[in-house]
Formats: structure tokens, C-alpha cells, sequence
């Protein structure tokens, strides 16, 4: 055999490379394979769960050059106003867990040049992502957020609204910033992990390093991905009337599309290969899972680090 089909992604056989062998790359979530000239091509990629367009089916176009699937199109959040919700639900999560957020933060959808602008102007020096899709801000800056959200367009989506904020320092911090244009889950997941980069300010954690500070961050985003995933109560999260109220009614009205795709982005963080954001994530979730959330908190205030979990 020569060549072998793929089905729904590609209208053609994959060719053998010069050794004669059949050669595709193959997607460790979806089972999507592909040829490997896609990685070069110019072939849409979902910018939110990273599936390539398949020849049949065409994805959406954002104005800043990113690509989004039909089904993370389904759940897209597309401007502040539309995220204000989802945001308030995530504050309620924390609240749950009596991780309270008394100082009250903006909250702004914004395009990836905004949000790359914010991070040139943070001196903070915190440690990002080489795709950063959310940040937790601590300085004075103009940033321009989406006022209302693009129209349909064919497969572009035009006509989006912007308008320049004024973001003034009444506090640690100063606002949250998120990429616009990702599924609700995806979104709540951005904003779980930047309100706890919120949460350790406010509360006087200073100078931890990457690995800690992004490690619990992805922690509390991992663990609202849960709450609002997977069937029953999560484990480690409060049972408390706002942290249940505010997932389980969602359960039970998104579809298996949207929990799919909730499922992928625990996978993410699960196993991303990344020292910050995957070998802290997997130390603090080893933390947490041993001793707890707030005793690991508490270790992490006194020490800078994780407690330490004996294998």
C-alpha cells in the first residue's frame, strides 16, 4: 500500500516520503492526523483547540489573524460586555472556596495586539507564554478593549468595536485583560488562572517564581475546568451554594461538543511540557491533591514553594 486516506481532514491520500514510508503527524487529544507539510502550508489552525481546517469544512477568520473552528465558534465570547457573566460566575467559584476577591477588578476582552501592548508596558516581569492569552495587570495604562462584538461576515468576522480604556491603580492590581474570541470554557479558564495571579497579590504574596506563582495559577484553573466539566461535585472544590450554583446549572445545558472541548483544555494544562505552566502545575497540583489548597497556600506564604509531596 502507498498511501493511506484520512478521512475528514484532507480530500487527498497522504503521499510516502523518500524512504517509501507512509509519514502523518497525528494530534495526542483528537487523533487528528494529518500530513506533516500542514505544519507549513499555511493550513488554518484553531487557535483555541488547535485542530487544523479540513478541506470541507472552513473555520472563521478574527481580525487579528487568528483561525476558530465551528465548534469553538459555538461558545465564542466576543466582547467585555458578553464576558462580564462568565467573570462574575469565576469570582463566585473563588468565593466558594473563601478565596474571596474584595477589591473589585475590570475585567477586559481585548484583541492580541492590545493585549501583547499590556505586556510591553507591565514591569512587573512576569513570566508568559510565547501565545499569551491573558494577563493579570499592576500598572497605570491605556488599553483598548472590545466594546461590541464583530458580525458575520462570509468567513471573516468584521465590524468590531473598540474603545480606549483609562485603567487607573486603585489597588495590587490593576485589571484582567483576556484574549477575545475563545469558547466560554476556554475563557473561564484564562480567568480563573489570572485571578489567582490577583488573588496572590492582594493578599501580599511577593517574589515567587515562575514555577510556583503559574504552577497554583494553573492549579485554580484546572480545578474550575472540573467543577464545571466533569459529572458530581469536583473533589477539591467547595460544595458551597456559590461554587455548585454557578457550575451545575451550566452542566446540564452545554453540549457534548462544549464538554469535549472542556476536556481537551484539562489535557492542556495536564500535560503541558513547559517548566513554568506544566512542571509547576503538576508539583502544585501534587501539593494540593496531598494536603490540600489552603495548607499548600499557607506553605507557599511562609517558604516560596510547594510543600514537599514524598513519592
Amino acid at each position: 500500500m502507498s498511501h493511506i486516506l484520512i478521512s475528514d481532514y484532507v480530500e487527498f491520500q497522504i503521499p510516502t516520503n523518500g524512504a517509501g514510508l507512509i509519514e502523518y503527524r497525528c494530534h495526542p487529544f483528537w487523533s487528528q492526523k494529518y500530513c506533516p507539510s500542514h505544519e507549513h502550508d499555511n493550513t488554518a489552525r484553531c487557535c483555541s483547540c488547535e485542530r487544523l481546517e479540513s478541506w470541507n469544512v472552513r473555520y472563521y477568520s478574527l481580525e487579528d489573524g487568528r483561525s476558530l473552528c465551528l465548534e469553538c465558534m459555538e461558545s465564542a465570547i466576543m466582547d467585555t460586555g458578553d464576558c462580564q457573566p462568565l467573570y462574575h460566575a469565576i469570582r463566585d467559584y473563588y468565593e466558594g472556596m473563601y478565596m474571596k476577591l474584595d477589591q473589585q477588578i475590570p475585567m477586559l476582552l481585548v484583541e492580541r495586539q492590545a493585549l501583547n501592548e499590556a505586556i510591553v508596558g507591565e514591569k512587573n516581569g512576569y513570566h508568559h507564554m510565547p501565545e499569551t492569552r491573558g494577563l493579570c495587570l499592576s500598572e497605570e495604562q491605556t488599553v483598548t478593549s472590545i466594546l461590541k462584538r464583530p458580525r458575520i461576515g462570509g468567513r471573516q468576522l468584521i465590524g468590531m468595536r473598540t474603545q480606549p480604556q483609562k485603567l487607573t491603580r486603585k489597588c495590587e492590581v490593576t485589571a484582567i485583560l483576556v484574549l477575545y474570541g475563545l469558547p466560554r470554557l476556554l475563557t473561564g479558564a484564562i480567568l480563573a488562572h489570572e485571578l489567582m495571579h490577583g488573588w496572590l497579590r492582594l493578599k501580599g504574596y511577593r517574589n515567587l517564581n515562575p514555577e510556583v506563582e503559574e504552577g497554583i495559577c494553573q492549579v485554580l484553573s484546572y480545578m474550575w475546568l472540573e467543577s464545571e466539566v466533569l459529572p458530581g461535585p469536583s473533589s477539591r472544590a467547595s460544595t458551597s451554594a456559590a461554587s455548585s450554583s454557578s457550575s451545575s446549572s451550566k452542566k446540564g445545558g452545554r453540549s457534548n461538543v462544549e464538554n469535549k472541548l472542556g476536556e481537551f483544555f484539562i489535557h492542556q494544562i495536564a500535560h503541558d511540557a513547559s517548566p513554568a505552566y506544566g512542571g509547576g502545575f503538576r508539583a502544585a497540583n501534587a501539593a494540593v491533591n496531598k494536603y490540600g489548597l489552603r495548607q499548600t497556600l499557607d506553605h507557599i506564604r511562609l517558604t516560596g514553594e510547594f510543600p514537599v509531596v514524598k513519592t
